[in-house]
């Protein structure tokens, strides 16, 4: 039963933008989401907050709800998803598991309903209607495009993987028991109404998903109820529930979320094998064999004081050279991130226009959307492995398999989570650094040493399109 009581939070009035059409609906009121950049579409999302207020108040710290009262606004959400669109989806191949999940929550404990195999429209609609179940439906962005347009934006301005998932809950019903995420979470309300009740977390930034019963987690501290139009954020931890309330045909929202697995510690796992490894060639101290018969003993308290001298001659390393290396974040970021959503502009995507030549300006585009790591060569696996400079973009990335992993049937006939990039040996790096923090660069005043290199550098970003000629 609901739990009464619970403090509303912050409410926001509306927020007035600009317009583009989904690709599954044949039309589409106009959008609220300013496109002009990353930081403008974040500010639309969470308008009327502030960036800098959402950050210092809000960001992983406690929950923001901005309720509207906008009827062009609701009707933009709604255009993002609704129940009705789930007839034409389920024609496009839809599998549970996969694509959707069936379920509900009884006594407590989330129970799956799904089927097996490819889903039914009328065997899903009757689940729906006769089962009270919840319909989950995973990565969305996958077929619609505004969703695509505003999570690619999210991606580049968080630096961060966004997924989300649309749930659709009959009236008096709850999908999903207690519990809480391991990622940041935006919640947009698309149709009808949603109680939600939200607790304490018992465990602050949880790196893990994990249900929570009733008796463990006291009254909510606080209990609203979402309509069209409406945003909620709270942080990883916050244990949550929600459930469509009776007179309400059903409720449609979609979760859009992020920073999983993005803290310091996860960057620290990245990183300090790199440090170690640069260290150890010019520090014979690291270089050192551990003591006889160490991987042994049951007791480590001498190695442990040790490696706590390592450690610090480490951290006064970092603090003077300041170099420190993410090579796997930075990979796995781009590899799994949305491609450009260029709508009629694809082209771009193309190389085309000038070539560049030794005398031409050139401008990086799709900044974005590419990286530059130092990491050992990967074509010379048998050889000494000598440090390559990798430029790895997410231009031809698949929207189709965006957050799916290795589920796609599709991705997994075709090879998951392509890398796209170049190689470059490591005396390219200065050059790529001048092109990235540049806003026009001419080629033959690249830190290189041959015009040759010069032209090649250019050439070869160029048919990656990485750069065009000005």
């Amino acid at each position: 039963m609901p739990k009464k009581g619970g403090k509303h939070i912050e409410k926001g009035k509306e927020m007035q933008i600009q317009c583009k059409r989904p690709k599954v609906e044949a039309a589409c009121p106009p959008s609220f989401m300013s496109y002009e950049s990353p930081e403008s579409l974040f500010g639309s999302l969470i308008s009327p907050i502030k960036e800098e207020m959402f950050f210092r108040e809000y960001w992983e710290q406690k929950p923001l709800l901005v309720q509207r009262n906008d009827p062009l606004l609701a009707a933009y959400y709604r255009s993002l998803f609704q129940l009705s669109d789930l007839k034409e989806l389920c024609c496009q191949g839809l599998y549970y598991g996969r694509d959707i999940n069936i379920c509900r929550c009884v006594n407590g404990k989330k129970k799956v309903l799904n089927k097996e195999g490819k889903v039914n429209y009328m065997q899903l609609k009757k689940d729906f209607d006769q089962k009270k179940a919840t319909v989950q439906f995973h990565q969305p962005q996958r077929f619609k495009e505004e969703l695509w347009k505003i999570q690619e934006k999210l991606e580049c301005y968080f630096g961060s993987l966004v997924g989300s998932n649309v749930y659709i809950t009959p009236q008096g019903s709850q999908g999903l028991p207690p519990h809480y995420d391991d990622v940041e979470v935006f919640i947009l309300q698309l149709e009808g109404e949603k109680h939600w009740r939200l607790y304490k977390p018992t465990v602050h930034l949880a790196r893990e998903y994990n249900i929570e019963s009733e008796d463990r987690i006291g009254n909510p501290t606080h209990e609203f109820v979402l309509k069209p139009g409406d945003l909620l954020y709270f942080p990883r931890g916050t244990i949550h529930q929600a459930d469509t309330p009776l007179g309400v045909s059903h409720s449609t929202h979609v979760t859009i979320s992020t920073y999983q697995n993005n803290s310091w510690g996860d960057f620290l796992l990245d990183a300090i094998p790199g440090l170690v490894f640069d260290t150890a060639k010019e520090d014979v101290a690291l270089r050192r064999s551990i003591p006889r018969q160490l991987l042994m003993q049951v007791d480590i308290a001498d190695p442990a004081k040790k490696l706590s001298s390592i450690l610090r001659m480490l951290a006064d390393r970092l603090e003077n050279t300041r170099e420190l290396r993410s090579a796997d974040m930075k990979k796995d970021f781009i590899m799994n991130r949305l491609p450009p959503c260029l709508g009629n502009d694809s082209d771009s995507l193309r190389p085309g226009g000038k070539l560049p030549k030794l005398d031409s300006k050139i401008k990086l585009q799709f900044r974005d959307h590419a990286v530059i790591t130092v990491e050992p060569d990967q074509e010379n696996a048998d050889e000494i492995r000598r440090e390559m400079v990798y430029v790895y973009h997410s231009l031809k990335n698949r929207r189709e398999t965006h957050m799916m992993g290795a589920e796609d049937d599709a991705a997994s006939d075709e090879g998951t989570s392509q890398t796209h990039g170049l190689r470059f040996p490591l005396s390219y790096l200065d050059a790529l650094k001048q092109i990235w923090s540049n806003a026009i660069v001419c080629v033959k005043e690249l830190n290189l040493i041959s015009d040759e290199e010069k032209e090649n550098l250019a050439l070869s970003l160029w048919t990656e399109c990485l750069i065009e000629v000005i």
